[in-house]
């Protein structure tokens, strides 16, 4: 029986390998139970692929699912979760900057207190620009503030999760993938560590440096919450009425032959600001459209191309 899976989603992440399996082959041999660390790879314009392939060779316990085409990272991640057989599953990414030490901690936590998640809550952000850093915050705030479902503020998808939850996630057929959110969604009894995350080790994030976080978070926001769209119903009415009270000021203007207000610059400014209101609508409006046309398709999340090292029966 294996205890522990740990799932890992890798892109062009060759020189990560070694350090990473080195210091999880560590942190194993200090838990002393049975394991198996699962790479899910995009198939990757490096070495990714045969660097793993040679930590195979080295030790029985890893394992590798390799995609059939680039799917992304919460695509890999569900397709680990979905193919694990640990009574719990740790996600982490290969990078070095989710510590690999702290899963013995978690695992502790999650068996001594039985819950069914434990997460780990950034306390601090290394290697990040302000810029990053201000826009993170706002973006965690946001969600946590608008969701229907409390998503936790400062955490990734670095987590240790249990058997219950593996099953309950395989259930739900939503294809946006956002982890985090969906952890929050099954709900059972949670818990959480506080670390400060490292700087990564080698190489460079995958996601876009301006647009990467702000469509992750676009994509747990309109995933976990209609409140924008009531958001933009409201500030629809208030323009409305403004729009409303501005023109019986103009009435009165005419009327009364008083002329507080020369010229028509004001025009061209509301004007404007109306029409960037109404493309944000229709912009968000079609966030939700889209998700509906990628849900009501409902192709596979991912599709694999081979798995490496699993059981036959796994395979089949």
């Amino acid at each position: 029986m294996v205890e522990l899976s740990i799932v890992v989603p890798v892109y062009n992440e060759e020189k990560n390998i070694r350090p990473f399996v080195e210091q999880i082959e560590k942190v194993m041999e200090t838990i002393n139970k049975n394991y198996e660390l699962i790479f899910v790879l995009d198939p990757s314009k490096d070495d990714t692929e045969n660097a793993i392939l040679e930590e195979i060779k080295k030790n029985k316990n890893i394992k590798l699912i390799v995609l059939s085409r680039k799917f992304g990272q919460p695509a890999a991640t569900v397709a680990g979760i979905e193919n694990c057989n640990g009574n719990y599953c740790v996600i982490i990414d290969v990078d070095l900057q989710d510590p690999p030490n702290l899963i013995g901690e978690m695992y502790t936590k999650i068996t001594s207190e039985k819950l069914d998640v434990v997460y780990a809550k950034r306390r601090s952000r290394k290697g990040e620009t302000p810029f990053k850093k201000f826009f993170s915050k706002i973006g965690y705030e946001t969600i946590h503030k608008l969701s229907d479902v409390k998503i936790p503020k400062n955490v990734g998808d670095f987590r240790i999760i249990s058997r219950r939850i593996i099953d309950e996630l395989k259930k739900l057929k939503e294809s946006h993938g956002f982890l985090r959110g969906l952890v929050s969604f099954v709900g059972f009894k949670q818990g959480y560590i506080l670390f400060d995350r490292d700087e990564r080790f080698s190489g460079e994030s995958k996601y876009n440096k301006f647009f990467g976080s702000l469509k992750i978070g676009i994509n747990g926001l309109v995933s976990f919450s209609s409140k924008p769209l009531f958001i933009m119903s409201l500030s629809g009415f208030i323009l409305a009425v403004l729009s409303f009270l501005l023109g019986i000021w103009y009435l009165f203007q005419k009327i009364t032959g008083i002329d507080i207000t020369p010229g028509l610059t004001t025009t061209v400014i509301l004007l404007s600001f109306y029409s960037g209101i109404q493309l944000l609508g229709l912009g968000l409006l079609g966030e939700y459209i889209g998700r509906i046309y990628e849900e009501v398709k409902q192709r596979p999340k991912y599709i694999m191309d081979k798995k490496i090292n699993f059981q036959k029966s796994e395979e089949e």
